[in-house]
C-alpha cells in the first residue's frame, strides 16, 4: 500500500480504528482480559477532541481499546499518522531516518525514533524459514572510528549475511566473526538438506562446516577471484555482498550511523523488507498485524540496557 492509497483509504481517525479492530478481531471483539466476547462499546471524545473508542468486558469490567497490549499501546499520536509511517518505512528500499519521518509526520524528533523502532520491532519474524538449496556466507562490518580505537575491524561491529539463492536473507550482528558464531548460526537457520554453502576463502569458514555434513565450496577473494564456472554452477558470494551493498547504501545515504545497541532492529528492518521485495501491495498489512500481535515496547525498555548480540 502506498502512501497516497493510505491517505485516501485512511482519511479519518474512525476509518484507522475500525480496520485495526477488524484486523486484530476478525471475528469480533474479544476481552484482552478474560477473552469473553460480552463487550460494550463506547466512543466519546477526550478534552483535546481526539476521538475514542473504549470497549468494556462485561464479564471481568476490564477497558481497553484497539490498541491496547500491542505495540501501538500507550501511543497519544493519532493513528492516521502510524499508518502513513508504516507506509513511508516500506516503500523506502533503503530505510528512513527518523528526521526524516519527523519531518514527514510533523512530529518531534524522539516520537519519530520511538515510533520507527517499534514498527521495525514488527518486521522481526523470529527465526522464519530454515535456508535451504544453494546458499551463500559472508561477513561484512558495519560502522567507524570510535573513541580510543585507531582503526579497522576493531573499531567495527560484524555482521554475517547468509542468503539462499532465489530464496531468503538472514541478518545477524555477531559479537565477533569467528567460525564457532558461523556455525551456531548455520545450526540455526540452515536447513540440513541444503545443497551447498558457498563462501570467500576466510580462515573461519572451513572450521564452520566441520561435522556440518554439508557440501563447502569457495572463491578466492585473496587472490582477486569473484566468480568460478564449474560444470555444477557458479561458485560466488555476489548475491550476499548484494544485499550488504543495500544496507551499507542505507547507513551511508540515510542513517550516516547506527549504534550497536540498536543495530540488530534495523538488521531486521532490511532482512524484512528485502525479503518481500515483490509483495509490496500487501506489505503494509503485514506489518500491521504484527504490531497488533506483539506485546508493548515501553520507551525505558527500548533505551535501556546492554547491547544485546
Amino acid at each position: 500500500m502506498r502512501l497516497i492509497d493510505v491517505h485516501q483509504r485512511f482519511s479519518t481517525e474512525l476509518q484507522c480504528i475500525e480496520h485495526l479492530v477488524n484486523m486484530r478481531w476478525p471475528h469480533g471483539v474479544r476481552c484482552i482480559a478474560c477473552n469473553s466476547d460480552w463487550v460494550q462499546r463506547y466512543d466519546s471524545h477526550g478534552k483535546t477532541g481526539k476521538f475514542r473508542r473504549v470497549y468494556q468486558c462485561s464479564d471481568c469490567g476490564k477497558q481497553f481499546t484497539a490498541q491496547s497490549n500491542t505495540l501501538f499501546h500507550d501511543s497519544h499520536l493519532p493513528l492516521q499518522k502510524w499508518f502513513m509511517a508504516i507506509a513511508l518505512m516500506c516503500e523506502s528500499k533503503k530505510g528512513m531516518s527518523a528526521n526524516q519521518l519527523a519531518r514527514s509526520l510533523g512530529v518531534t524528533y524522539k516520537t519519530a525514533w520511538y515510533l520507527a523502532h517499534r514498527i521495525r520491532e514488527a518486521m522481526t519474524d523470529g527465526k522464519g524459514n530454515m535456508l535451504s538449496g544453494i546458499i551463500e556466507i559472508d561477513e561484512t562490518y558495519v560502522g567507524g572510528k570510535r573513541k580510543g580505537v585507531y582503526a579497522g575491524k576493531k573499531a567495527k561491529t560484524p555482521v554475517i549475511g547468509m542468503r539462499e539463492r532465489g530464496g531468503d536473507l538472514k541478518l545477524r550482528k555477531v559479537p565477533y566473526a569467528t567460525s564457532e558464531v558461523v556455525k551456531d548460526l548455520m545450526t540455526e537457520h540452515v536447513s540440513k538438506d541444503a545443497r551447498v554453502i558457498m563462501t570467500d576463502d576466510s580462515v573461519i569458514y572451513p572450521y564452520a562446516m566441520k561435522g556440518t555434513g554439508l557440501k563447502h565450496r569457495t572463491v578466492t577473494h585473496s587472490k582477486g577471484e569473484y566468480a568460478r564456472y564449474t560444470k555444477s554452477g557458479t561458485i560466488h558470494t555476489n548475491t550476499v555482498e548484494s544485499a550488504f551493498s543495500l544496507l551499507k547504501r542505507g547507513i551511508i545515504g540515510t542513517y550516516h550511523q547506527l549504534s550497536p545497541k540498536h543495530m540488530q532492529r534495523y538488521l531486521h528492518e532490511f532482512e524484512w523488507r528485502f525479503n518481500r521485495r515483490k509483495e509490496q501491495s500487501t506489505m503494509h498489512d503485514m506489518v500491521m498485524r504484527n504490531l497488533a500481535k506483539k506485546k508493548e515496547l515501553p520507551y525505558k525498555e527500548l533505551t535501556a540496557g546492554v547491547p544485546a548480540w
